[in-house]
């Protein structure tokens, strides 16, 4: 149970209703996170914002970004968001091997390089303290170009914020994401 309770969706104005209805029709469910982020308004406007940059357009693959997220979560030890992610990836057409392979991305023939070596950023940048050396980012930079580069930081660093507040409040898991770990069997990872 989450240590602060989610507000109904009766206590919304309309500006915060508009945006968890939205968030509801793109995930399938409404988010815990954002329903107890609601009693700061400001607060989730801007989180809401930052999450529509993240996982706005951009140059990385939309399926890759989710994947980055649950490895950065994994290595946080946030359960909440790496479910979220594993379930974003699989909205999005990801291979559900390739998601539930992902702590064991180094050694599966299921990703390619470029792949390893974001999720591997991901990995040790998701680690307090963190662990991503220049080595890492050569190789990341040996795969994509600045931009790139950026976007794939932008979601480690948008997760690194979800992970503590999700984390810290011990937000509840909804149904949907639960189920996506059950399907995958990754409640043991």
């Amino acid at each position: 149970m989450s240590r602060v309770a989610p507000l109904d969706r009766e206590a919304l104005d309309a500006d915060l209703r508009d945006r968890i209805d939205a968030a509801e029709k793109l995930m399938g469910f409404a988010p815990n996170d954002a329903l107890i982020m609601a009693r700061n308004p400001a607060l989730m406007n801007a989180a809401a914002a930052l999450v529509g940059a993240i996982y706005g357009p951009g140059k990385v693959d939309a399926g890759l970004k989710r994947l980055i997220g649950e490895a950065t979560s994994k290595a946080a030890g946030c359960f909440y968001c790496a479910a979220h992610a594993a379930n974003g990836a699989r909205d999005q057409g990801v291979d559900p091997e390739r998601i539930a392979a992902v702590w064991s991305f180094e050694d599966s023939d299921l990703f390619t390089d470029a792949e390893r070596a974001a999720i591997r950023v991901a990995m040790k940048a998701g680690m307090s303290p963190n662990e991503t050396t220049d080595d890492d980012f050569r190789t990341l930079q040996r795969h994509f170009d600045d931009d790139e580069v950026i976007e794939i930081v932008g979601v480690i660093a948008m997760f690194g914020f979800l992970n503590r507040w999700n984390s810290t409040l011990k937000t509840t898991l909804e149904p949907r994401p639960a189920a996506t770990l059950g399907a995958l069997d990754l409640k043991g990872q």
